[in-house]
């Protein structure tokens, strides 16, 4: 897939004064992120393998605009490159037709099960 779109609303939880980001009642930029995250998790998860899942290794933003609480956010993630190992994604988030934020994110392939069994050693 060449793109993907992950939707959410802005609550009270998501917002920067809850999240500790900041003190105003506004989607916290590690919300957004996280919705940009998604979006860029999704774009990618019918081309892997069983046993195979990515994970976030560089995110570059900005946040350009406040949004309150009940505005519905979209993220989008386009695909722009990929390698053996990894996926570079323009991300863009977007409340109905304004952009609020944008940039690049890259997203490495692991073994799931790898992953997690070295976080116990």
């Amino acid at each position: 897939m060449d793109f993907f779109e992950s939707t959410m609303t802005v609550t009270e939880d998501k917002t920067a004064k809850a999240m500790g980001s900041g003190d105003l009642p506004v989607l916290a930029t590690p919300a957004m992120i996280a919705l940009m995250e998604n979006a860029a998790l999704h774009c990618i998860a019918d081309e892997l393998p069983e046993g195979i899942t990515s994970v976030g290794t560089r995110m570059e933003v900005t946040h350009d605009r406040a949004s309150a609480v009940g505005a519905v956010i979209t993220a989008r993630a386009t695909l722009l490159e990929k390698t053996e190992r990894s996926f570079t994604f323009r991300v863009e988030a977007f409340e109905g037709e304004v952009r609020i934020g944008a940039g690049t994110h890259t997203r490495a392939t692991v073994n799931a099960e790898r992953f997690l069994a070295k976080l116990k050693r």
